[in-house]
């Protein structure tokens, strides 16, 4: 049941093949027999989880269902949600219990989704292997020797083992993609304005954006349905009509035509890399695609422009908690071994 796609998990709740407090069950039961190698989550909230699917069966049985009625997931510790920890992987915030939850959480709420815990991360989402937390380092699940690439991390890592069938993340500079990549799974940064921030404490404002992570593209489309859209309180959040990214999942893509930027492979390009993107390539040209060659000459330019706007804004931002005044601390992420 722990393989089944999102689609097929909300197929089995509406059926009646599985109740939702069963399935929260499996998966929590998971997250405590595979997390302690993984130490992907740094809060379990399995007491509310529980309570949480018992009224979604209900809502089931009254006919009563959402896009995801039942379905447990994960956010990233950095959502605000009411009165569970929200740590950013800081012990900065090792006490601060959020008063309200994030957009993000009350539309995945609203949509029907069971909250199984809060995943681990980079410091106030600042690294790229997961190391550099409060809480520890998070693992690979598909080798516990390697990094899960951050600042996500604890989300793509529990989704590649299994514990969630999907998660919340942030990316601001690949801390979505990236993590993804590693643990080979999907993530999706949304454009920008497409997920409200609100309730999703900031690195770098103008670049941060929340978006889904979870096994498969389809899965992220559906996690994705219901987490976009307008919020009054976000003053970046686009106030337009949200498209639906599940309806063309299956249509025919031989009109489509993909562009592959000849910067990126250069010699410093690892060569098992370009070899798995290269199989890709085939494979979308197999079912269709056109791929073509195509050049982004200011490319090299893209990461030095990231570290003078993500650092100028991180430095900028500033929190009370406690009432006492915080500056984040900004530092290069640290390299993946």
């Amino acid at each position: 049941m722990h393989n089944k796609s999102i689609t097929e998990l909300v197929n089995s709740l509406r059926n009646k093949q599985i109740s939702s407090v069963e399935l929260t069950k499996l998966f929590l039961e998971r997250i405590k027999r595979y997390d302690k190698k993984l130490n992907s989550l740094i809060t379990n909230t399995a007491t509310q989880a529980l309570a949480a699917a018992a009224i979604a069966d209900q809502a089931i049985s009254n006919g009563a269902t959402g896009l995801l009625t039942g379905l447990p997931i994960l956010h990233k510790d950095i959502f605000c949600t009411n009165g569970v920890k929200t740590s950013c992987g800081s012990r900065m915030l090792d006490n601060f219990i959020a008063p309200y939850d994030a957009t993000v959480v009350t539309k995945l709420k609203a949509a029907g989704t069971i909250m199984l815990g809060k995943t681990n991360m980079d410091e106030f989402a600042m690294g790229s292997s997961n190391e550099n937390s409060y809480y520890g380092a998070v693992s690979n699940p598909w080798n516990t020797d390697y990094v899960p690439g951050g600042s996500s991390g604890g989300s793509a890592a529990a989704i590649a083992a299994r514990l969630a069938p999907a998660a919340t993340g942030t990316d601001t500079g690949g801390s979505i993609r990236q993590p993804a990549a590693f643990c080979g799974i999907t993530g999706i940064k949304p454009t920008y304005g497409l997920v409200s921030r609100f309730g999703m404490i900031a690195y770098a404002s103008s670049l941060d954006q929340g978006g889904p992570m979870a096994a498969s593209a389809e899965d992220c489309a559906v996690i994705l349905q219901a987490m976009a859209g307008f919020d009054p309180k976000d003053s970046t959040s686009v106030d337009r009509e949200t498209s639906d990214y599940i309806k063309d999942l299956n249509a025919p893509i031989n009109k489509l035509v993909i562009g592959m930027p000849k910067e990126f492979f250069s010699a410093d390009l690892d060569p098992e890399i370009a070899k798995v993107v290269e199989t890709a390539i085939k494979e979308l040209e197999k079912i269709g695609a056109t791929v073509k060659s195509i050049s982004l000459p200011n490319s090299h330019l893209s990461i030095p422009a990231y570290y003078v706007i993500a650092p100028a804004e991180c430095s900028s931002n500033l929190a009370r908690y406690d009432g006492v005044r915080y500056g984040y601390r900004c530092e290069h992420p640290r390299r993946s071994r």
